[in-house]
Parts: structure tokens; C-alpha cells; sequence
């Protein structure tokens, strides 16, 4: 429960250091380059320990991990960053945390799979929620902020196909080893494309802050969680350790007001209830709805 709590809270503080890091003058393909530069060699480290004694991949192998890389991490990491330039760090997670509602309607759609009535009613709760918050910063900040909201959510969808599509993956060469490759395929490519829309000179420009903040970053907000949820899972279970993830949303709403300086208002504290007590519904719901394993 303690490995949990604490790979929610650090993830939590991504969105933070994001704002934090913008305020510096830099823009998201230099920042998510900065942050995946120091995270590769963690992550290749990982992928390296988790595959000890283990058979080589093969060819098919390396692509279906190279295709979740670009899909789930990548794109969805990219975009992430884009939209945090154009809203706050509360409304990015809260859209984030539905991905859970995501991946069952993904799973309606491409597979025909049942929705049970509580999981509906879970994501509507959730949803409402997400607007609460999403009204009021359309409000505060006009296009921008729909703007920022819509690229957050394209990452959110980005990583469900993810999800979705990564359970053959899973299975063959297991959850951590999958995660430190695919992440690392990830990181070369946000190095790849800083190298083709930046001049060099500008990761050399970057204020020294940006620097410390996307070291922090990469080790305690980004390869830490990673390690920590999974060795929680395999623990603990699946299901509890996203029950307890449920406090990430709160740890970010006040990490943004105590250090961004966030507003923190009715409209956010409802929005906010909503949506972790859609997703205690909805997950509730799935597990009732899931089939028996004989």
C-alpha cells in the first residue's frame, strides 16, 4: 500500500514540474526531450535487468514493442506536454484519470464488449466532473484552454490504445521489461524529433532550473512511479493499487495551489469529487460485469 500511495504521489508531481519548468521560457519539444534524455538510461537499465536470462526478442517482437513505444509513450507523453502549456495542472490530470473509461469504451468499440449499467453510470459522474472544471477555465482563459484540454485528451487516448492493445505483450515478455523498452524506444524518439525541429543550440539556451526540474522529472516523477505501482501490483493486486491511486488527482490540485499558485475553487473541488466517484463506480461496476475465470 506504502509502494502505491508513494508511485501516485511522485507521478502526481509530473504535471507540476511541467508548469513549473514553462515558466522558463521553454517550449514542450525541448522539455520533453530534456525529460526523456535523463529517463533513457534508466529505463534501458530497466528493460536490461527485467531481461536477464531471458530469451532474445525477435523481429516481431521488436516491432510490436516499437509500435507501442511511438503510440503509447511517445505521442501520448508529447501531447501531454503540448496541453500543459494551455491549461492547469488539476483539469490535465483530472483528464488523464479517465482513462479508465477509455480503455471499456475502446474495448465497446473495436470488440463489442458489454457495458454494464454502473460502469455507464460511473463515466457519466466522471465526465460531468471534467466539465465542471474544463467550463471554468474555458471561462478564465477562452480557446487556449480548449485547446490545451483536447491535446490532453488525444494523450489520454493515445496511451489507451496503449493498454488495450499491449495485454499479448504483457504476457510474453513481462509488465516491467515491456514498459523499460517501449519507454526507451520512446525516449529516442522525442530525442529524434528535438533533433529535427530544434537547433542543438537550444537545449544549450535552456535556463539551468529547466535542467534540474527535468532531471527531477525523469528520476522521481517518471522511472520512480513506474517501479514502485508495479512492485505494488505485485503485492498487493491490480485493483487495490488503483484504488489507492485514486488520491492522485487531490495530490495535484494541491500541489498546484500550494506551488503554482492554482486557484482553488468550488467549481474544482466538485469537478474533482465527481470524477474520483465516477471512477470508484465505474471500477466498482467492472469488476461486477467482469465474467468468471475458470
Amino acid at each position: 500500500m506504502l509502494l502505491a500511495l508513494l508511485g501516485s504521489v511522485t507521478f502526481a508531481g509530473k504535471a507540476i514540474i511541467v508548469k513549473l519548468a514553462f515558466r522558463h521560457g521553454v517550449d514542450a519539444v525541448t522539455l520533453i526531450m530534456l525529460r526523456m534524455l535523463f529517463a533513457l538510461p534508466l529505463f534501458a537499465a530497466m528493460a536490461w535487468w527485467a531481461g536477464r536470462g531471458r530469451p532474445p526478442l525477435g523481429r516481431r517482437d521488436w516491432a510490436g514493442v516499437v509500435w507501442l513505444g511511438a503510440t503509447g509513450y511517445y505521442l501520448a507523453s508529447f501531447l501531454d506536454f503540448a496541453g500543459l502549456a494551455y491549461i492547469s495542472a488539476s483539469l490535465e490530470r483530472l483528464i488523464l484519470y479517465l482513462n479508465p473509461t477509455l480503455v471499456f469504451a475502446l474495448g465497446w468499440v473495436l470488440y463489442r464488449r458489454r457495458i454494464a449499467r454502473a460502469q455507464a453510470v460511473g463515466m457519466a459522474i466522471s465526465y460531468l466532473g471534467v466539465v465542471l472544471v474544463f467550463g471554468l477555465e474555458v471561462h478564465r482563459q477562452g480557446a487556449d484552454a480548449a485547446w490545451g484540454a483536447l491535446l490532453v485528451f488525444a494523450s489520454t487516448v493515445s496511451y489507451t490504445f496503449y493498454l488495450v492493445h499491449s495485454g499479448e505483450m504483457v504476457r510474453k515478455l513481462g509488465a516491467i521489461r515491456l514498459v523499460g523498452l517501449a519507454t526507451s524506444v520512446a525516449c529516442v524518439l522525442c530525442i529524434v524529433q528535438f533533433l529535427l525541429l530544434r537547433p542543438l543550440s537550444a537545449a544549450l539556451e535552456v535556463a539551468a532550473p529547466v535542467v534540474w526540474l527535468s532531471v527531477l522529472n525523469a528520476t522521481l516523477c517518471t522511472a520512480a512511479p513506474v517501479v514502485m505501482v508495479m512492485m505494488a501490483v505485485e503485492r498487493i493486486g491490480a485493483g487495490p493499487t488503483a484504488q489507492i491511486g485514486m488520491i492522485g488527482p487531490l495530490v495535484t490540485i494541491l500541489l498546484g495551489v500550494l506551488i503554482l499558485g492554482e486557484p482553488l475553487t468550488a467549481w474544482i473541488i466538485a469537478g474533482t469529487v465527481l470524477v474520483v466517484a465516477g471512477i470508484l463506480v465505474f471500477t466498482r461496476g467492472a469488476r461486477v460485469a467482469a465474467p468468471p475465470i475458470d
